[in-house]
């Protein structure tokens, strides 16, 4: 379980530092850095994926992404006493992303690439990466380290060796280290980043792809867009835990029943209609709640799962159901949910092991309401 996230340099998230639980339900007004908080998890899970300059291109670049104010306010800006301003750099531009456990923790730095005439220019580049065990990083539990090109790691003795001496500046460590002889840690490390789940963008028109056929095979894990809904479903109701899918159908919609085709054509039969209603009739708030049932019940829970605003389209009778059934999902495998929904945020706070992280801004800055933050250090260029 992740229990620290650390993001430095990063649209409104100048440097934050969350301690997370459990099960995290993060909200605040607009634009207080919810959204950033969401991109800056995925960016993490793109770097085990070998993709994080793309993803960070299709932001608009390093210069779109990075925090647009001053490197620091001072105590007059703070007071309103002196007009905000840049001032001279103390340290060189950066973007930070990291997080820990109780086992293991990593840190990457990004930043800009020297002057040079190509196409490629204002790629970033990856400057420095940092894998240690524990929670903290310290000068001695450091067991692999990136530092420009160069790649060291430690071996069973505890002594550094040279692993590598050309890494390009796009590649990771992550995706071009995993010796699983040498180093099974990264391995391990980067198939977790790959595993987190994210969910933001189950579509429920008339066109989305959870109301299109579908042909039908196992489906332990509902795919990003709810493409494979019905066979989600069944899968879950022949390897999975069918008690809990009957339950949560009840709960959230009182005598109403799910069928799945053998043509995996999913209905809906309920009380006081003669016929079943199919996937095309259902109402948006019905589509997307089902979608997020086989998401949370998935057979295959990853180690984290990330919800973007889970509520929308949601009635607000459904919210109740909806916390429950996080609440359960939430007992095996770490859950994040960004939410504008105040009966869905209330009803998180219900459930056991809730950690309600509330951002604000100060000055365009994001800043997390809370009494001390966790304690962090990033690895030094």
């Amino acid at each position: 379980m992740i229990t620290r996230l650390a993001i430095s340099g990063y649209r409104s998230l100048r440097e934050v530092v969350i301690e997370l639980g459990q099960l995290n339900v993060i909200t605040g007004a607009n634009g207080s850095g919810k959204s950033s908080l969401y991109r800056a998890l995925r960016l993490l899970s793109d770097i085990g994926q070998g993709q994080v300059i793309q993803s960070l291109a299709a932001e608009g670049g390093l210069q779109s992404t990075l925090w647009a104010g001053p490197e620091s306010f001072s105590r007059a800006m703070k007071l309103g006493q002196q007009p905000i301003q840049g001032t001279v750099r103390l340290h060189p531009v950066s973007l930070k992303l990291g997080f820990s456990g109780e086992d293991y923790g990593y840190a990457i730095d990004l930043g800009l690439p020297p002057p040079r005439r190509s196409f490629f220019a204002r790629d970033p580049e990856i400057k420095i990466e940092s894998l240690w065990c524990g929670n903290l990083l310290t000068n001695n539990n450091p067991f692999a380290e990136r530092r420009g090109p160069r790649v060291r790691i430690r071996d069973e003795r505890g002594s550094w060796r040279e692993a590598y001496h050309g890494l390009a500046a796009h590649d990771s460590i992550m995706t071009h280290s995993t010796d699983p002889r040498d180093a099974p840690e990264i391995l391990l490390m980067r198939e977790r980043m790959r595993a987190w789940r994210f969910y933001d963008n189950l579509r429920t028109d008339r066109y989305a792809p959870a109301r299109q056929p579908q042909i039908g095979t196992y489906t332990p894990v509902l795919a990003s867009d709810g493409a494979d809904l019905a066979a989600a479903l069944q899968t879950i109701r022949e390897i999975g835990d069918t008690e809990a899918l009957n339950h949560t159908i009840a709960d959230a919609f009182p005598g109403t029943t799910l069928d799945i085709q053998p043509n995996f054509e999913m209905q809906l039969s309920q009380q006081g209609l003669l016929r079943p209603l199919k996937v095309a009739e259902l109402s948006d708030g019905t589509l997307r709640y089902l979608l997020l049932v086989a998401a949370l019940l998935s057979p295959r829970p990853p180690e984290m799962m990330i919800l973007n605003e889970p509520e929308i389209s949601l009635h607000v009778d459904l919210l109740k159901p909806l916390a429950r059934l996080i609440g359960q999902a939430a007992q095996h495998t770490q859950v994040i949910v960004v939410s504008h929904a105040a009966e869905l945020v209330g009803a998180l706070q219900q459930e056991a092991h809730c950690s309600h992280i509330l951002l604000d801004k100060q000055l365009s800055e994001t800043r997390v309401q809370q009494v001390n933050a966790p304690d962090w250090l990033w690895p030094s260029r």
